[in-house]
């Protein structure tokens, strides 16, 4: 049995993340070298300290049984739960976000990552648990509250992009769970609509200048109040028409009227965590010149460097944009940025296509799963890696909101290594587990 584990070790899977490592740790150092040569930083040894920690913590996990995960998710929710409070208190403030648990210059890492895992688990878990019960709201309700307290403490810090990674875990794990589609497509309705209320006062002043009568009552959120009680006033005549007279229409339209509640509810709870800068980085990236030097600063260096490497890039350590330092933290949120000048087309593609292995074969390792639970934080796993990577690839090419938001085994960061390979890790364990039950 043993053997045949052995043999069923996905090197499809193992291999991408290693040839992604590698990349990642050629480009952090040359994101560290000067236009003269210089090499001005050692971030390059510490990712591969991290890796090196990381691929053991994998192999660790891939050769474990998964299920006892789920037997100890409460205890690690709660764990990671109690490191984020910790944080927010007693934590390192770094580029604005007190999110850095340290003792003395010595820095332990970043809960918000490890706290990705500890969720899925426990979310999977959950919804394991409840399999006979799925279809009941009280299910629903109590599944957002497992990712909604993490995803609060972490706004907190304030972290929008750590934060938001919280929302595909849930929808992934959701859908592969069974959680019935007219319910997420609710959450779906309602998290869009908050985000377009809530960044819509912002996005007319800079970009729309829009003075129509609907437009002007959208943006005002001194009416918001009274909108939702509008919204909550209409969903209840539709529950009564629909009780009475089982019209589906009454049906729907208290289901839009309630989602347009929640969203008046969200967009002012989101105004008032979110910083003016984090809301400026949702908008900027549709016009970059309406701030040049600031947040649209990101923007324009970044498509300034992914457009210039061409085809064939200008080749490697010869990058004029990270040379000369105009790319902000260019071995984190940028590094593909990097990648796509030096080695242009054909380097961009080769990322692409490692992570596309890399997530086919997460599909495939949760359509053969043998058990729910393997699928569900199989699916949950996948949303977390997907969105990373559609986000920051997204954001170095301008088509994304500027969130900072790693590339997953590629961007600088021991914290978010160790995140991932251990996430690897239970992909590959639920891979090979398929053979024990």
């Amino acid at each position: 049995m043993k053997l045949r584990s052995f043999l069923s070790f996905d090197i499809f899977i193992f291999f991408s993340v290693i040839a992604l490592m590698v990349i990642g740790v050629l480009f952090i150092y040359s994101s560290g070298v000067s236009s003269s040569g210089v090499v001005y930083t050692n971030e390059y040894i510490k990712q591969i300290i991290s890796i090196s920690i990381g691929l053991i913590l994998c192999l660790v996990f891939s050769f474990g049984n998964y299920s006892r995960l789920g037997e100890w998710s409460l205890y690690f929710y709660f764990a990671g739960i109690f490191a984020l409070v910790y944080t927010l208190f007693f934590g390192k403030v770094i580029n604005g976000a007190r999110a850095w648990i340290t003792i003395g210059s010595f820095h332990i890492g970043q809960p918000s990552e490890i706290m990705k895992i500890f969720t899925i688990l426990y979310l999977g878990n959950f919804f394991d648990q409840h399999r006979n019960s799925i279809n009941k709201i009280s299910t629903l309700f109590i599944s957002l509250g497992i990712v909604a307290l993490p995803m609060g403490l972490v706004l907190l810090q304030p972290d929008m992009g750590t934060a938001l990674v919280f929302v595909p875990i849930y929808f992934f794990s959701a859908f592969i769970a069974s959680v019935p589609l007219r319910y997420l497509f609710f959450l779906f309705l309602s998290g869009c609509l908050t985000v377009f209320i809530g960044i819509l006062p912002e996005w007319n002043s800079a970009i729309l200048h829009n003075d129509g009568f609907f437009i002007r009552i959208l943006t005002d959120s001194s009416l918001w109040p009274y909108l939702t009680a509008v919204s909550v006033l209409i969903m209840l005549l539709s529950l009564i028409g629909y009780i009475f007279y089982h019209r589906r229409y009454f049906y729907w339209t208290g289901f839009f009227s309630f989602s347009s509640g929640l969203s008046f509810i969200g967009a002012f709870l989101m105004q008032k965590v979110l910083k003016d800068y984090q809301i400026m980085r949702l908008i900027v990236f549709l016009d970059p010149e309406i701030d040049p030097r600031g947040t649209g600063w990101h923007i324009i260096q970044s498509i300034t460097a992914v457009g210039s490497g061409g085809f064939y890039g200008k080749g490697f350590l010869k990058g004029t944009q990270s040379q000369y330092r105009f790319l902000p933290m260019q071995s984190t949120d940028f590094i593909f940025s990097i990648i796509a000048e030096e080695w242009g087309f054909i380097g961009s593609f080769l990322v692409l296509l490692l992570f596309t292995v890399i997530l086919l074969r997460g599909i495939y390792i949760i359509w053969t799963a043998k058990d729910r639970y393997g699928k569900i934080i199989g699916a949950g796993i996948i949303g977390m890696l997907f969105f990373h990577m559609v986000v920051n690839i997204g954001m170095t090419m301008g088509i994304m909101p500027i969130t900072g938001i790693p590339l997953p085994f590629v961007s600088y960061g021991g914290s978010s290594i160790l995140n991932s390979l251990i996430a690897i890790g239970i992909l590959l364990n639920i891979h090979q587990r398929r053979y024990h039950f």
